[in-house]
């Protein structure tokens, strides 16, 4: 039986590594790593009947709904490894107002703000702070615009291990950036974008011996992949027409497709769902990347601009997997505007849900394509939320008082505005308001 192992997705190369080397790319080639078992001996029908019976359980890695499904992941030997602040556990939650507003017959979001930091950076940074403390490190570091931060603070702190996080000065959100400070990490705020950051801390983590957690771990996508997981769990197995998410460091478009493929191998699901991807027009490299051919090499996006900061990337590192996925799934590239986006969030909020900039990306992309045929009114939809609403409040105040304005200065109009009312105090006046 095959050992879990490490191995480069370029190809053309293909080495393997050993599970416990700490790298972030192929030393023989420079590609993205990722980690892969030997499934023979599972059996689908007995996993979805031992995962659905873990819902009942008091253990707390069968409390997670990233560690419930740990067959599908089994890099890490020994669970006194592992913390969990009992992420995963999301729901699915219908939309019929935001459904009408997309083109849609009904709509499925699947809200990773539910997570406990708030976003689905939890069900991978659980994965990766757990690699982390099976290789001995004890410093951990991140380089983030807000939800990677505040994931990874939270669970470095709660596992033993030191936090250091990288921001750029001036471009995360006080949502965001207040989780980071509380769970204890040591935060630098660097005058430069997320890439160039990147490219720093890649420095001092050799120099220093940090571990990196940024999505470019492999581990980290092996515990995203659990939220397609847990998404086919909770339909019963029954596969959608579409899975839709943003797209920034596109991490989880590669974690959703990796999983994706691996359950239909292995006979949980029959089919797989296209994937789209939105992105925000002033940050788009992978959707100019796919509408050019999609030949290499990649072309960054030197200085990219959208108020969605969790989605503010111009090199996404993970971008040979989320073409993989993309063209395997008959998937698609949209862009929205910050207009687009804007209007998205307040009809998702509108429906009770809310959720941060990023995610109403989603929305808005499948306005679009709907609009444009490619996505059918009728479609089996579902689209993921990655972050909750309270990241960026300062953005929903902005919003709906008409003050809000896009990376370029220009004024965001505030469609579906709901402005606070000053009024006297005085019943009658009142009244005469209300009704």
């Amino acid at each position: 039986m095959q050992q879990p192992h490490l191995q480069c997705f370029t190809p053309s190369c293909r080495a393997h590594f050993d599970i416990t080397d700490v790298l972030y790319n192929c030393p023989k080639c420079g590609g993205l790593l990722e980690a892969q078992y030997d499934f023979s001996s599972l059996s689908a029908p007995a996993l979805k009947r031992t995962w659905r019976e873990r819902r009942m359980s008091n253990d707390p890695l069968s409390n997670s709904g990233v560690w419930r499904y740990r067959e599908l992941f089994p890099f890490i030997a020994d669970e006194a490894h592992i913390v969990t602040l009992r992420e995963g556990n999301t729901p699915l939650l219908p939309a019929p107002r935001a459904a009408h507003y997309g083109g849609l017959d009904s709509i499925t979001f699947k809200h990773q703000g539910f997570n406990p930091t708030g976003s689905f950076k939890d069900n991978g940074m659980t994965a990766g702070a757990a690699q982390a403390r099976r290789l001995g490190m004890k410093r951990v570091a991140c380089v983030s615009t807000g939800n990677t931060s505040a994931s990874m603070a939270a669970y470095a702190s709660a596992g033993g291990l030191d936090p250091l996080i990288f921001i750029p000065h001036g471009n995360i959100a006080y949502g965001k950036l207040s989780q980071a400070l509380e769970y204890g990490a040591k935060t630098f705020q660097v005058e430069a974008n997320f890439d160039q950051i990147l490219a720093l801390v890649r420095v001092l983590a050799e120099r220093l011996g940090i571990y990196l957690l940024n999505s470019i771990n492999p581990f980290r996508i092996e515990g995203q992949k659990s939220i397609v997981i847990e998404m086919m769990d909770q339909r019963d197995w029954r596969v959608p027409d579409w899975v839709v998410l943003p797209g920034g460091n596109l991490g989880n478009v590669s974690a959703f497709g990796k999983g994706l493929r691996e359950m239909r191998d292995l006979g949980f699901i029959d089919k797989l769902p296209r994937l789209a991807v939105i992105q925000a027009a002033g940050s788009s490299p992978f959707y100019e990347y796919m509408r050019d051919g999609a030949k290499p090499p990649f072309k960054a996006q030197e200085h990219p601009e959208t108020l969605a900061t969790a989605i503010k990337i111009g090199d996404p590192v993970s971008w040979p997997k989320a073409q993989l996925e993309i063209e395997s799934s008959g998937g698609v590239v949209e862009r929205v505007t910050e207009q687009e986006i804007a209007d998205a969030k307040a009809t998702i909020g509108a429906a009770g849900i809310g959720c941060e900039p990023a995610s109403a990306a989603t929305l808005a992309g499948i306005r679009k394509l709907t609009a444009a045929g490619i996505i059918d009114r009728a479609a089996d939809v579902v689209a993921v939320l990655t972050g909750n609403v309270l990241k960026d409040p300062d953005y929903i105040i902005n919003y709906h008082t008409g003050k809000l304005r896009a990376p370029d200065k220009s004024p965001i109009h505030p469609t579906f505005g709901n402005a606070p009312i000053v009024v006297p105090n005085d019943a009658d006046k009142i009244t005469e308001l209300i009704g």
